[in-house]
Protein backbone atom coordinates (compact mmCIF):
# COMPACT_ATOMS: atom_id res chain seq x y z
CA UNK A 1 0.00 0.00 0.00
CA UNK A 2 0.88 2.80 -0.85
CA UNK A 3 1.43 5.75 2.30
CA UNK A 4 1.64 9.70 3.15
CA UNK A 5 4.06 11.77 1.68
CA UNK A 6 4.16 9.03 -1.43
CA UNK A 7 4.28 10.92 -5.04
CA UNK A 8 0.24 9.36 -6.08
CA UNK A 9 1.53 7.27 -9.65
CA UNK A 10 -0.34 9.21 -12.64
CA UNK A 11 -2.97 6.89 -14.79
CA UNK A 12 -5.21 7.96 -17.79
CA UNK A 13 -8.25 5.57 -17.85
CA UNK A 14 -11.91 5.98 -19.34
CA UNK A 15 -14.95 7.59 -17.05
CA UNK A 16 -18.26 6.42 -17.82
CA UNK A 17 -19.06 8.88 -20.60
CA UNK A 18 -15.82 7.10 -22.11
CA UNK A 19 -13.36 10.27 -21.92
CA UNK A 20 -9.90 10.22 -20.98
CA UNK A 21 -9.43 11.33 -17.30
CA UNK A 22 -5.50 11.48 -15.53
CA UNK A 23 -4.68 12.26 -12.27
CA UNK A 24 -2.53 15.19 -13.56
CA UNK A 25 -5.91 17.00 -14.69
CA UNK A 26 -6.41 17.84 -11.26
CA UNK A 27 -3.77 19.51 -10.02
CA UNK A 28 -4.33 22.45 -7.54
CA UNK A 29 -7.33 20.71 -6.18
CA UNK A 30 -7.52 17.87 -3.49
CA UNK A 31 -9.14 14.36 -4.86
CA UNK A 32 -10.65 11.57 -3.54
CA UNK A 33 -9.72 8.58 -4.68
CA UNK A 34 -11.58 5.65 -3.74
CA UNK A 35 -10.95 1.46 -5.06
CA UNK A 36 -13.63 -1.04 -5.12
CA UNK A 37 -14.55 -4.04 -6.45
CA UNK A 38 -18.09 -4.13 -8.49
CA UNK A 39 -20.44 -1.92 -9.33
CA UNK A 40 -24.14 -2.55 -8.18
CA UNK A 41 -22.96 -4.74 -5.04
CA UNK A 42 -24.32 -4.07 -1.63
CA UNK A 43 -21.42 -2.24 -0.69
CA UNK A 44 -19.84 -0.69 -3.00
CA UNK A 45 -23.27 0.96 -3.53
CA UNK A 46 -23.87 1.66 0.03
CA UNK A 47 -19.94 3.13 -0.43
CA UNK A 48 -21.02 5.68 -3.82
CA UNK A 49 -24.14 6.78 -2.48
CA UNK A 50 -22.27 8.20 0.51
CA UNK A 51 -20.34 10.07 -1.44
CA UNK A 52 -23.37 11.36 -3.92
CA UNK A 53 -24.63 12.49 -0.29
CA UNK A 54 -21.90 14.26 0.54
CA UNK A 55 -20.58 15.51 -2.57
CA UNK A 56 -21.48 19.25 -1.96
CA UNK A 57 -19.72 19.04 0.66
CA UNK A 58 -16.60 17.82 -1.28
CA UNK A 59 -16.92 20.28 -3.65
CA UNK A 60 -16.82 23.23 -1.19
CA UNK A 61 -13.38 21.94 -0.09
CA UNK A 62 -11.91 22.38 -3.58
CA UNK A 63 -11.74 18.48 -3.96
CA UNK A 64 -13.04 15.81 -6.59
CA UNK A 65 -14.38 12.29 -5.95
CA UNK A 66 -13.06 9.78 -8.17
CA UNK A 67 -13.97 6.01 -7.64
CA UNK A 68 -11.89 3.22 -9.36
CA UNK A 69 -12.65 -0.18 -10.37
CA UNK A 70 -12.47 -3.25 -13.12
CA UNK A 71 -15.65 -2.87 -14.31
CA UNK A 72 -16.62 -1.62 -18.22
CA UNK A 73 -16.97 2.16 -19.21
CA UNK A 74 -20.63 0.59 -20.06
CA UNK A 75 -21.25 -0.66 -16.65
CA UNK A 76 -20.46 2.67 -14.82
CA UNK A 77 -22.53 4.33 -17.18
CA UNK A 78 -25.25 2.11 -16.00
CA UNK A 79 -24.22 2.25 -12.40
CA UNK A 80 -24.03 6.05 -12.25
CA UNK A 81 -27.26 6.50 -13.79
CA UNK A 82 -29.17 4.08 -11.70
CA UNK A 83 -28.00 6.10 -8.90
CA UNK A 84 -27.29 9.56 -9.86
CA UNK A 85 -23.42 10.01 -9.14
CA UNK A 86 -22.59 13.35 -9.82
CA UNK A 87 -18.60 11.89 -9.71
CA UNK A 88 -16.28 10.24 -11.74
CA UNK A 89 -15.80 6.65 -12.22
CA UNK A 90 -12.80 5.24 -13.94
CA UNK A 91 -12.73 1.54 -15.66
CA UNK A 92 -9.60 -0.04 -14.94
CA UNK A 93 -10.39 -3.01 -16.87
CA UNK A 94 -6.18 -3.66 -17.10
CA UNK A 95 -5.58 -3.06 -13.54
CA UNK A 96 -3.17 -0.28 -14.31
CA UNK A 97 -4.35 2.12 -11.45
CA UNK A 98 -5.55 -0.67 -9.07
CA UNK A 99 -1.87 -2.09 -9.46
CA UNK A 100 -0.04 1.24 -9.29
CA UNK A 101 -1.57 1.96 -5.89
CA UNK A 102 -1.05 -1.68 -4.41
CA UNK A 103 -4.51 -2.24 -3.64
CA UNK A 104 -5.06 -5.60 -6.02
CA UNK A 105 -4.67 -8.30 -3.21
CA UNK A 106 -5.65 -12.05 -2.36
CA UNK A 107 -8.81 -12.27 -0.13
CA UNK A 108 -10.97 -14.78 1.56
CA UNK A 109 -14.37 -15.42 -0.33
CA UNK A 110 -16.32 -17.81 1.15
CA UNK A 111 -13.25 -19.80 2.21
CA UNK A 112 -11.62 -19.86 -0.93
CA UNK A 113 -8.36 -17.77 -1.56
CA UNK A 114 -9.11 -15.12 -5.35
CA UNK A 115 -7.45 -11.96 -5.60
CA UNK A 116 -9.63 -8.80 -5.62
CA UNK A 117 -9.70 -4.90 -5.01
CA UNK A 118 -9.03 -4.45 -1.41
CA UNK A 119 -11.15 -1.26 -1.09
CA UNK A 120 -9.14 1.59 -0.34
CA UNK A 121 -9.18 5.15 -0.38
CA UNK A 122 -6.51 7.92 -1.08
CA UNK A 123 -6.75 11.85 -0.45
CA UNK A 124 -4.45 12.73 -2.65
CA UNK A 125 -3.44 16.84 -2.29
CA UNK A 126 -2.72 19.80 -4.86
CA UNK A 127 -0.11 18.48 -6.03
CA UNK A 128 -0.35 15.13 -6.64
CA UNK A 129 0.75 14.04 -3.06
CA UNK A 130 -0.44 11.71 -0.74
CA UNK A 131 -1.66 12.86 2.14
CA UNK A 132 -3.72 10.00 4.00
CA UNK A 133 -4.41 6.91 3.27
CA UNK A 134 -7.04 4.41 4.16
CA UNK A 135 -7.24 0.84 4.24
CA UNK A 136 -10.35 -1.99 5.06
CA UNK A 137 -12.56 1.01 5.24
CA UNK A 138 -16.49 0.94 5.97
CA UNK A 139 -18.71 1.51 2.76
CA UNK A 140 -21.35 3.42 4.27
CA UNK A 141 -19.08 5.69 6.54
CA UNK A 142 -16.13 6.01 4.24
CA UNK A 143 -17.30 9.63 2.75
CA UNK A 144 -17.90 10.77 6.24
CA UNK A 145 -14.56 9.72 6.97
CA UNK A 146 -13.25 11.28 4.06
CA UNK A 147 -14.49 14.71 4.85
CA UNK A 148 -13.75 14.85 8.15
CA UNK A 149 -9.89 14.01 7.29
CA UNK A 150 -10.16 16.97 5.24
CA UNK A 151 -11.45 19.32 7.90
CA UNK A 152 -8.37 21.14 8.42
CA UNK A 153 -7.81 21.59 4.63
Amino acid sequence: MLETGNKAPEFTLQDQEGREVSLKDFRGKKVVLYFYSKDNTAGCTKQACAFAEHYPDFTEKNAVVIGISKDTVASHKKFAEKYGLPFILLSDTQLEAVQAYDVWKEKNLYGKKVMGVVRTTYLIDENGMIEKAFTKVKPAENAGQMLESMAGA
